[in-house]
């Protein structure tokens, strides 16, 4: 399924309780940032439909908050993952989850630089995870 992720689908609602971004304003929506679900480990997972896409026409599907984080690191972008936890979910609810989902990632070449960006995104609750999970911190 193609879909809208990364820094575009933070600046859209989505069903969860979580914050996203606000600098929708300042993105070039004509040409939003899309992926194909098929061509992630995650699937469908977290992607919603939408009815409002600025300066688009019709209905896309999208990713919620987490998916498109999850998108970014899956990709390398932690530029625009920087603040995943504080800033763009800003929900305790959802940790296990987005824990659960990093994971997946772990086959990636560059899962060092993942691990140690959700190091310093959740600190002591990823390092927990981790010996929880039974993977080395």
């Amino acid at each position: 399924m193609r879909y809208i992720t990364g820094i575009h689908a933070l600046n859209l609602p989505c069903s969860l309780l979580t914050c996203g971004d606000w600098h929708c304003s300042a993105l070039q929506w004509e040409k939003p940032g899309f992926r194909n679900s098929e061509d992630s480990v995650f699937g469908d997972y977290g992607i919603e439909q939408c009815s409002v896409v600025p300066e688009n026409e019709g209905t896309f599907a999208i990713a919620n908050h987490i998916r498109a984080l999850l998108d970014l690191l899956e990709i390398g972008n932690y530029c625009e993952a920087q603040g995943m936890n504080n800033n763009f979910i800003g929900n305790d609810d959802y940790t296990d989850e987005v824990f659960g989902k990093v994971v997946l990632l772990s086959a990636l070449p560059h899962w060092s630089e993942i691990d140690g960006f959700m190091g310093s995104e959740y600190y002591g609750k990823w390092l927990a995870y981790k010996r929880k999970a039974g993977q080395n911190p």
